[in-house]
C-alpha cells in the first residue's frame, strides 16, 4: 500500500480512500488541486491497485490496519476528515467503529455498505468478476454484447457514464484477478457494526437519491447519528461530474 501526499505539512490532514478496483489518481486526480491550498492530502492506493507496487489486495482488514499504522507514524493517530469513495466509505465506518485513530469527519460518498454471509458473498463476486474484471485489466468488457451495451449507455445517459469510467481508470494490467477477487470478497463479509458513535466525529453522507430509498435506512442502522446531504444524483456523480461542487461541500464540512 502506498499513501500519496500533496499540499502544505502542517495544513490538516484530509485522507482519501479510493472506491472498488480504482486507481487513486482516477478517482482523486481532479479533485485534489481543490484540495491542497488547504489541507495536506493523503491519498491510498490500496495493495494489488499500485502500479509501483508488486502486491496484491489481502482483506479489508489488514488493510485498514496499515492505514491506521500510517496515520500513527505521519500524523499522531489524528485527522481533520478522511472521505471514502463506494469501496473506500466502508473503510471509513471501519476507521471510526476501531477507534485506533481518530478523525474528527468521515465522509461517505454514497457508498452502498453491502454486506452479506460468506456463501453469497462468494456466489456474487465468483459471477461479477469475470465481467469485471476485464474492465480492469484491459479497459473493456471482454464480452462484446457488454461493450456494445455500454457504449450505447454512455451515448444516451450524457455525461455521467463517461465520467464514471474514466474515474474507475483506464487500462491496468498490473491489477491481478486475484486482487480484485480479494477485494469484492473481503468487502462483503467484513462486520460494520451498527448504530457507531465516536464522540468528537461527526459522520456525514453524501446520499445519492437515485440509488434508492433502502440506503437511507442502512446508513441510519450503521450510524448512531449520520449528517445525510441528500443530491439528486446516480452513484458518486457529484465526484465524477461535478468536482468542484463536490470539494466545495468537503471543505465546508471539514474547514
Amino acid at each position: 500500500m502506498k499513501i500519496y501526499t500533496f499540499g502544505a505539512a502542517d495544513a490538516p490532514v484530509l485522507l482519501l480512500l479510493p472506491g472498488t478496483c480504482c486507481h487513486w489518481k482516477s478517482n482523486f486526480g481532479a479533485v485534489i488541486p481543490l484540495l491542497a491550498d488547504s489541507f495536506r492530502v493523503l491519498c491510498v492506493s490500496y495493495d494489488g491497485f499500485d502500479e509501483t507496487e508488486q502486491t496484491e489486495f489481502s482483506t479489508m482488514l489488514e488493510e485498514t490496519e496499515k492505514i491506521e499504522a500510517y496515520l500513527k507514524t505521519h500524523c499522531g493517530g489524528r485527522i481533520r476528515a478522511a472521505y471514502g469513495c463506494s469501496l473506500g466509505g466502508s473503510f471509513v465506518g471501519l476507521l471510526a467503529a476501531r477507534q485506533n485513530i481518530h478523525m474528527d469527519y468521515g465522509i461517505l460518498g454514497s457508498s452502498d455498505l453491502d454486506q452479506a454471509s460468506p456463501l453469497a458473498a462468494k456466489l456474487q463476486t465468483d459471477f461479477l468478476l469475470p465481467v469485471i474484471y476485464p474492465v480492469v485489466r484491459d479497459g473493456k468488457f471482454k464480452a462484446k454484447f457488454l461493450q456494445k451495451r455500454l457504449d450505447k449507455r454512455a451515448r444516451e445517459s450524457g455525461d455521467y457514464v463517461k465520467a464514471f469510467l474514466k474515474m474507475f481508470g483506464e487500462a491496468r494490467p498490473y491489477v491481478t484477478m486475484q486482487s480484485c477477487k480479494n477485494q469484492f470478497y473481503s468487502d462483503l463479509i467484513t462486520p460494520l457494526p451498527d448504530k457507531i458513535h465516536v464522540p468528537g466525529t461527526e459522520i456525514h453522507i453524501f446520499y445519492a437519491l437515485k440509488m434508492g430509498a433502502k440506503y437511507r435506512a442502512r446508513y441510519q442502522q450503521h450510524f448512531a447519528h449520520p449528517v445525510l446531504h441528500e443530491q439528486n444524483l446516480q452513484h458518486e456523480e457529484l465526484l465524477a461530474c461535478h468536482p468542484e461542487q463536490w470539494a466545495h461541500l468537503v471543505k465546508s464540512i471539514a474547514l
